[in-house]
């Protein structure tokens, strides 16, 4: 069945004003608040997605829904179901579709699902909204609700997080069958103008994905925080007693025998005092995982064979680097085959690799199973990185890129994918190469910004700048009163 989702403890709008960093943004969407609460009234703003876990999306709606209600706006929080098997792999092939990908066909069977497991969660819906509230509909999964909704006055917005900057047959087909959903909507926001389909074009405002500064992914970590994490949940070797036991399920890295074994079992990965180049994502085909894997052992091998900088120091930070690919433990991914088999395929390249190449790659599985200890995982990743890598073929908006940018690290990723250059600047924030299954280009632009350690530093105060001005969620929220002002006014 659908679900309101109970938010668990979270920052409080009184803890991010104590944050002196934070408190200029928290008084600037509190200013812009107090005229939307007047025109609200009785209304309630209802956040509708299909998942309470995984993804951007369900990263953002607790902050989201929570800052809404300490501001004194009513909000609820719903995840929608499926009362057949097969709406959440069609949602998948549309999901895919939208980024170019994937069988194009979708027929009257497809759309007949479609309708029939939306009009089961619109009537749902139907017996806890009101006339007048305003229901924000998150992604592709659950569009069709508008259209099957009875109560009258609804204001419904339609928030695609998703997206292609080019048209081909997958885009072309996906959109035709969204389309008839369209009507029913007052207003849609996008992540990127390049994502706005010719029928929500007059009807269409553009707001950035944001994130929590004060989640446990993005909250600044102490020195001791920061190598417990790491030493707690397997992911380096504790350099002495703990305060804390390990956690129950640690971080596990892929061995050169092809099993998965406590991360710092075999060996410590470095992550105190070598280079290190991190990506994390999903396993995804798009994420672009086998290139950056081939691009950075081209590198290594480049230096291995003594075609490397004169410097002794540069040289030394060549030859010491690692590589982090980490995702999700397939154990908690068992309900997703295509994550699956990403990881099954990045396994083989691994195995046929060079044993002096793969001893200096750390694919990683982090456990799912608490939210808390894997954002935990993630933030302390990310801090202990000299540069983040985000190599996707197709990105609606890399929140990972955020989350770094926000840490003070130089991005790499490139111009192809929509959403890095949305958020990078190159030669400001990090580097954006053109074509991110260009191997050479990975193997040298690595090799460039990790000599450049002054440059890199440089780039961080700025990704951090950034981020703090443009993807924060006060200025997201900011802009969702604008919008709701318009639209109710």
């Amino acid at each position: 069945m659908p679900r309101i989702v109970d938010i668990q403890r979270r920052a409080t709008l009184e803890e991010y004003a104590a944050v002196a960093h934070l408190a200029p943004d928290v008084q600037a969407m509190r200013e812009e608040a107090e005229g939307l609460l007047f025109r609200l009234g009785d209304r309630t703003v209802w956040m509708v997605n299909s998942t309470e876990k995984g993804g951007g999306v369900a990263e953002m709606l607790p902050t989201m829904v929570g800052l809404l209600r300490d501001l004194g706006i009513a909000c609820q929080w719903v995840v929608i179901d499926a009362n057949e098997d097969g709406f959440f792999p069609l949602t998948k092939r549309i999901h895919n579709l939208i980024h170019g990908a994937g069988d194009p066909s979708l027929g009257e069977e497809e759309r007949g699902l479609f309708e029939r497991v939306s009009a089961w969660n619109a009537a749902w819906l139907d017996c806890r909204v009101k006339p007048g509230d305003i229901l924000v509909v998150h992604d592709p999964q659950p569009i069709a609700l508008p259209k099957f909704m009875e109560t009258g006055n609804l204001v419904p917005v339609w928030r695609c997080h998703i997206g292609l900057d080019e048209e081909n047959e997958a885009t072309r087909s996906v959109w035709s069958f969204l389309e008839p959903y369209s009507a029913d909507y007052r207003h849609a926001v996008f992540s990127a103008p390049e994502y706005i389909p010719d029928f929500f074009a007059r009807d269409a405002t553009i707001i950035h994905p944001s994130i929590d500064p004060l989640s446990h992914k993005n909250r600044a970590l102490s020195l001791h925080k920061l190598v417990g994490v790491l030493a707690e949940s397997a992911l380096a070797v504790s350099p002495g007693p703990r305060l804390y036991p390990p956690y129950e399920r640690p971080a596990r890295r892929l061995e050169p025998d092809g099993s998965l074994q406590t991360a710092n079992g075999r060996e410590d990965i470095g992550l105190l005092t070598r280079p290190i180049v991190t990506q994390i994502s999903r396993w995804d085909r798009l994420k672009g995982f086998r290139p950056l894997m081939r691009g950075f052992a081209a590198m290594k091998r480049r230096i291995f064979a003594g075609d490397g900088p004169s410097d002794p120091v540069d040289r030394r930070r060549l030859d010491i680097v690692r590589l982090v690919l980490a995702g999700p433990d397939p154990e908690s991914i068992q309900d997703d085959p295509e994550a699956t088999e990403v990881f099954r395929e990045l396994k083989a390249s691994y195995l046929d690799l060079e044993p002096v190449i793969q001893d200096d790659i750390a694919i990683v599985a982090l456990p799912m199973e608490s939210l808390e200890q894997n954002a935990l995982m993630v933030n302390a990743l990310q801090r202990a990185s000299s540069m983040v890598v985000q190599n996707s073929l197709r990105e609606g908006f890399g929140l990972t890129i955020t989350e770094a940018m926000w840490k003070h690290v130089p991005i790499l990723s490139n111009s192809r994918a929509c959403g890095p250059r949305q958020q990078v600047r190159d030669r400001l924030d990090g580097r954006l190469i053109e074509d991110p299954e260009d191997e050479k280009a990975l193997a040298e632009t690595i090799a460039t910004m990790l000599d450049e350690p002054a440059t890199r530093e440089a780039w961080g105060r700025s990704a951090q700048r950034r981020a703090h001005e443009e993807f924060l969620v006060f200025s997201q929220l900011r802009r969702w009163f604008q919008l709701i002002e318009r639209l109710i006014g």
